[in-house]
């Protein structure tokens, strides 16, 4: 009786529609993508990978393995990391192109440091090639400047430290006499040259030019000696009053003879003394008495008696005169004595 009523319902609706439609009931299965829906699916193509190759060498152009890289990407999660082989090359493959963060962790030597990170650009389909240099550790220098004779370390003092014709490294000392600092590497070993351009106060400038050895890293101790400036050890003479001995004052009228405590004529006369030494010698037959050379002249009054004596024994004899005349130095001599007392 339920079928027959279905069915009378069936033909109803059929009657009325006048055709007959389907429709499927909702299933729970996830439906099957169409065939051309997967076709284009299929024909979107990937991005294209790049690369990124890494040379790592030293300063001194050697090739340096067993260096540590991690690669980031934009993000700051690992890309990809490695060590460099025996010729210092590692490669990061099939990296996605964008901006990739490089960072060295280890220089796989104990002679050189680590570069800073770096940005690297990833192009599609390309290989990024990038050469590393990882520098020498700097050698560690400490200066001293001491005294030469007692070994006390002197401040003040300034040197230059370097090699060939470039100045690398230029320390003072400081209060305790010392001072430190890094001296740049370029190669294995090397040598450099020590040159004191200011001496600590009341200390000579040390002229020569010391020299040493050192390699990446090495602990060097440099020691420059410095001499006293030398200090004037004779004493100034003092300033003594030096006495100059004055001559005794000779007689009004009287040259001084050049000694000592001469004592005035006894006579007591102002009239001085003949010197015979500075006299100069009367000719024969000139009655005119001479002025001794440095005494005071006479007036002419003593000589007025002379005169006129002389020109009367002339006049009154003729031969009588001549030997007046050759006779006159003896009587004058005598003579001269009473004229002038």
């Amino acid at each position: 009786m339920h079928a027959r009523l279905v069915r009378s319902a069936a033909a109803i609706a059929v009657a009325a529609a006048g055709t007959l439609t389907w429709a499927p009931a909702a299933s729970a299965e996830p439906s099957e993508p169409s065939p051309s829906t997967s076709a284009a699916l299929a024909e979107t193509p990937a991005p294209d990978a790049g690369s990124v190759e890494i040379t790592t060498k030293d300063t001194a152009g050697d090739a340096l393995p067993g260096a540590v890289f991690l690669l980031l990407d934009s993000a700051g999660q690992e890309a990809g990391h490695g060590k460099t082989d025996a010729q210092g090359k590692l490669t990061f493959s099939d990296l996605a192109p964008g901006v990739y963060r490089l960072k060295e962790t280890a220089s796989g030597s104990p002679l050189h440091e680590v570069v800073a990170d770096q940005d690297v650009i990833v192009t599609p389909g390309a290989t990024t090639r990038l050469t590393i240099t990882d520098p020498f550790k700097a050698a560690k220098v400490l200066l001293q400047v001491k005294d030469d004779k007692t070994g006390k370390l002197l401040p003040g003092a300034t040197v230059n430290i370097g090699t060939g014709t470039s100045t690398l490294l230029t320390l003072t000392t400081g209060a305790k006499g010392t001072a430190s600092g890094e001296l740049p590497m370029s190669s294995r070993r090397a040598q450099f040259w020590v040159k004191e351009i200011k001496a600590p106060a009341g200390y000579d400038l040390y002229k020569p030019t010391k020299t040493f050895t050192a390699g990446p890293g090495d602990p060097v101790t440099v020691t420059v000696n410095n001499a006293k400036t030398p200090t004037d050890s004779k004493p100034e003479p003092s300033v003594k009053p030096t006495h100059t001995p004055t001559d005794t004052p000779s007689s009004p009228g009287k040259p001084n003879s050049g000694t000592e405590g001469a004592t005035p004529s006894a006579s007591g006369s102002d009239t001085p003394e003949p010197d015979s030494s500075n006299v100069a010698a009367t000719p024969v037959g000139d009655s005119t008495p001479k002025t001794p050379t440095g005494t005071l002249a006479h007036t002419g009054a003593d000589a007025t008696p002379w005169l006129i004596g002389g020109a009367a024994v002339l006049i009154v004899g003729g031969g009588g005169a001549l030997i007046m005349a050759r006779r006159r130095p003896v009587d004058d001599s005598n003579d001269d004595g009473s004229a002038e007392s």
